[in-house]
């Protein structure tokens, strides 16, 4: 049984689960929360729970995490048992399920009653997290798409700055393959290809967001170009086939001229690519400042007997002052105003090309694409992913390809 048949079916089961035993028993002062990920931050959280208890006397917190692959299998067990966490940490557009489903709760109330709480955030991430005109989630840690290039490769190949144009991504890729070399990649998991869509006007689906709209003659122009460049080298193939390792670890090899991912791979590439320095590395928007947003944010299962006190947590480590400590510790992007303004002064000081990767993500905040609130997003993404492939690698043509996308779009839209 996949996650999507968990959360599909799950709640209807609740109760059919035994209770954890690290969860039973939760007194009226305790809170469970569940992160994705991130057990590298064990003694930030254990700073900022004490803070927390020290200010709520006789709360206890119990704090969970786990790896990308088993918390939504977790979660969803969690559910099913009546007994899911308090606060659990969601990353993309997974959320949406739940909030379909029933299983988070409606922070809206919350944040219509403390007004400056929604202030504190970027307001383009925090509407990211809206469904149904409801606010279901609040930013945790931040990330978008943009495009990093090597600097030497397009020297090589007489390119003076990053492509302006999806037909400037595919001409630069074709001039710089050569042998091992290959010209682009990208991430393409959780919708992280669409800005390479959206920038040719490609749409997913009509406004009604049931029927699909991409199965256009310039959908078909732009899969037979990537088909070409692929075919010939200009694009490495991993970017149709890798998911997180291979192709920053292909871009860290040094033989590929661009990429097209969000920061974290900043991150990953450096720590495996001694050539990364700025005079070898750019970092730039994608053509029309496109991205595809990849946010972890904090939801409150509505099962939660204390949701008051999940809120009034939530609030302390998404706060000014937690939030701050987060962005300079682990290098990264909250969503809070003034946390990422301190952590990129104190990050600009220490790696400059670091500074230049994060301050993308605070701009153009408002040409975010990929990240539609679709309660069936991960039936849609497979059923169109599918095709996408087949047509990149040159299996099918692509209007085959696109002709059979729709119809397997049509058939998951008409199932929800």
């Amino acid at each position: 049984m996949d996650r999507r048949t968990l959360i599909k079916s799950g709640l209807a089961a609740a109760g059919t689960v035994a209770m954890p035993a690290y969860l039973r028993a939760q007194s009226n002062r305790k809170l469970s929360i569940l992160t994705w990920n991130i057990a590298d931050q064990e003694a930030l959280f254990k700073e900022e729970f004490a803070d927390f208890k020290a200010q709520n006397p006789g709360v206890e917190i119990e704090w969970l995490d786990k790896k990308g692959p088993e918390l939504p299998a977790f979660y969803q067990t969690q559910l099913v048992a009546g007994t899911a966490p308090d606060i659990i940490d969601l990353q993309g557009m997974i959320w949406v399920e739940w909030a379909a489903n029933g299983a988070l709760l409606d922070l809206t109330p919350y944040m219509q009653k403390e007004p400056d709480v929604a202030k504190l955030y970027n307001q383009d991430y925090l509407a990211s997290f809206v469904y149904d005109k409801k606010n279901y989630v609040v930013p945790f840690y931040i990330a978008k798409t943009l495009l990093f290039y090597n600097k030497t490769m397009f020297k090589e190949a007489g390119l003076a700055d990053a492509p302006k144009s999806f037909d400037e991504i595919v001409n630069f890729s074709q001039a710089m393959a050569k042998g091992e070399k290959t010209g682009f990649l990208t991430l393409n998991f959780d919708w992280l290809y669409w800005p390479l869509m959206q920038m040719n006007g490609v749409e997913l689906l009509k406004p009604d967001m049931k029927t699909p709209a991409f199965n256009t003659p310039k959908t078909i122009e732009v899969l037979e170009k990537l088909a070409k460049a692929t075919a010939s080298g200009g694009i490495n193939k991993i970017a149709w086939t890798g998911r997180w390792v291979e192709p920053n670890g292909a871009f860290a090899s040094g033989n590929v001229g661009m990429l097209q991912a969000h920061s974290a791979s900043y991150f990953f590439v450096k720590g495996q690519a001694p050539w990364v320095n700025p005079d070898t590395l750019g970092a730039a928007q994608n053509p029309g400042n496109w991205s595809t947003p990849t946010n972890h944010g904090f939801a409150i299962s509505k099962s939660s007997k204390n949701p008051d006190l999940a809120w009034a947590l939530v609030k302390h480590m998404t706060g000014n002052k937690w939030a701050t400590e987060f962005s300079v510790r682990r290098r990264i992007l909250t969503g809070n105003l003034a946390a990422d303004k301190v952590g990129l002064d104190k990050v600009k000081a220490e790696d400059p090309l670091a500074h230049a990767v994060l301050l993308t993500q605070l701009e153009h905040t408002d040409k975010m694409c990929g990240n539609w609130p679709l309660p069936n997003d991960a039936q849609v993404k497979d059923a169109f992913w599918a095709e996408i492939q087949n047509a990149v690698l040159g299996r099918k043509d692509a209007k085959t390809a696109m002709a059979d996308a729709e119809r397997a779009v049509t058939r998951v839209m008409r199932r929800s």
